[in-house]
């Protein structure tokens, strides 16, 4: 392994290692009130580019699956959010 991959890797792991919290939080919480859809969305949008920037380089390697994971975390976090602003509305019962 080389030090960079390595660093991507502690940089990618230390990001996603917030991202289940979040996930356990907003689907507990059954609100958006302290929630940014648009956070998300700038998320999301990082770790695509993150996985775009491995494929174009012809880089893929290990470090894609964490870019991977993250962004299905924050996807799975982002599709909370838009039960939670239902429950919000009502259109949802608690």
């Amino acid at each position: 392994m080389f030090l960079p991959e390595i660093l991507e890797v502690v940089m990618v792991v230390c990001f996603g290692i917030s991202w289940p919290l979040s996930i356990i939080k907003s689907y507990r919480a059954r609100t958006t009130k302290g929630k940014s859809i648009i956070f998300l969305c700038f998320i999301l949008l990082g770790y695509a580019c993150g996985i775009a920037s491995k494929i174009a380089s012809h880089n893929i390697n290990y470090v894609i699956l964490f870019y991977i994971i993250n962004f299905v975390m924050v996807f799975i976090d982002a599709m909370i959010y838009f039960r939670n602003r239902r429950i919000d509305k009502g259109l949802i019962k608690e």
